[in-house]
């Protein structure tokens, strides 16, 4: 990606024509922001990826159907309810939440994205989310504060809010993109995941972004696991304004810097959701080579990044590499013990029916206590490659999610 600047700041309103807010509606919660919006000054393309979960939120079934139309002037967002599993009347406060937000803002109804996070089967306070739209639209700015004050107010069980910002230039005009995301928890995706809003002030058509939202969240909201649970309300959005005045098209200057920016911006988003798992203590990175396809490849780095075994022995600071090699026999990709090598930073633990002996172990426990794991395996029968981003679990995981609803 030469060329182009990624950072894990900036924010939504990063690119030009973009702003945010992020208040307190007490929607759920006392003290803190918990509604947001990010409107764009001029109708923006948009495209989107969502949930495959087969309880899909009401809110996640109006925007499938608002991005096929292909324009958005606004997002809204709230935290504390996902408003999942609310039947009819779960609808009803979907349109109601577009309407209110289009009045205020003076724009169509239609082209109100609305999005929800928090407990499942609770119906919204329409009357805080009302207030919270009259509170967000005299709050919405192009500022830094802004961005993160919005940032802040679409995390649930978050610690951290996640902004990422991205330039490059084309033909000496600059293009920017930003983006927010929040998810700690329900991360095991498919799709995209959690809640992603991506924007950018280059002019392109809705179905380019579609093929670009959909690359991109392969390439980084795909290739993350915290706790093998897939979320009813999981979006994520592309919308694109044009501010820049710089058209983009496959095939035409520029596009495939814009391809990478997003995918770029996707994946550095993505990482800080797992960095912000709910109780992590470790940030893994889990690279499957040496397989015979990237299919399998992915089967046998998901197993790992899935098991609860191998995790709970990251927390532990434990090498135990059997629980790795037994996740991959398990996960249905070809693997032979003969064949397959597994390296904790670099250092064997398993290769090719050599075991590790204890001056190695010991070696891999001490960087098994850093923030950041790496773990390499290699199959040993082919090209095919996936790296998936995880976390470890902890005590604080079972903490946070034994009492969310009480």
């Amino acid at each position: 990606m030469s060329g182009i600047g990624i950072k894990a700041s900036g924010g939504v309103i990063y690119p030009h024509g973009w702003k945010a807010a992020g208040v307190a509606a007490e929607v759920k919660y006392r003290n803190r922001r918990d509604f947001a919006m990010v409107v764009s000054e001029s109708v923006a393309t948009v495209a989107g990826v969502f949930t495959t979960n087969a309880m899909a939120a009401a809110p996640v079934r109006y925007n499938r159907a608002l991005v096929k139309g292909g324009k958005v002037r606004a997002f809204t967002v709230n935290t504390g309810f996902a408003n999942a599993c609310t039947g009819a009347r779960g609808e009803e406060d979907v349109l109601a939440t577009a309407r209110l937000a289009a009045e205020a803002l003076g724009v169509p109804a239609g082209e109100v994205a609305v999005s929800s996070t928090g407990v499942i089967g609770a119906l919204l306070p329409m009357d805080r989310i009302e207030a919270g739209i009259r509170l967000a639209v005299p709050a919405l700015a192009a500022t830094p504060e802004a961005a993160d004050a919005a940032a802040r107010a679409i995390m649930t069980t978050d610690t951290v809010p996640k902004q990422v910002s991205a330039a490059f230039e084309v033909e000496g005009r600059e293009v920017r993109i930003g983006g927010m995301s929040k998810g700690a928890g329900m991360i095991e995706p498919n799709m995209a995941t959690m809640l992603a809003f991506v924007t950018t002030d280059a002019a392109v058509a809705a179905v380019d972004l579609d093929a670009v939202v959909r690359e991109a969240a392969g390439a980084s909201f795909n290739r993350i696991v915290i706790d093998n649970d897939r979320s009813t309300n999981d979006s994520l959005f592309l919308a694109a304004n044009g501010a820049s005045g710089v058209a983009l098209a496959p095939g035409k200057p520029g596009w495939d810097d814009f391809r990478e920016a997003v995918k770029g911006a996707c994946l550095c988003l993505a990482k800080q959701n797992v960095m912000d798992g709910e109780g992590a203590s470790k940030f893994a990175t889990v690279t499957v080579t040496g397989a015979k396809s990237d299919a399998d490849a992915q089967l046998a780095a998901r197993a790992i990044a899935r098991s609860m075994l191998v995790k709970t022995s990251w927390y532990g600071a434990d090498p135990n590499w059997g629980r790795v090699i037994c996740a991959v026999g398990y996960s249905g990709a070809a693997a032979e013990e003969s064949k397959t090598t597994i390296r904790y930073s670099g250092i064997p633990a398993f290769e090719r029916g050599r075991v590790a002996g204890a001056r190695e172990l010991e070696a891999m426990a001490r960087a098994l206590k850093e923030r950041e794991i790496l773990l390499e395996v290699d199959l040993g029968l082919g090209g095919g490659a996936c790296t998936i981003y995880t976390s470890d679990l902890t005590h604080e995981y079972v903490n946070i999610n034994a009492d969310y609803t009480t």
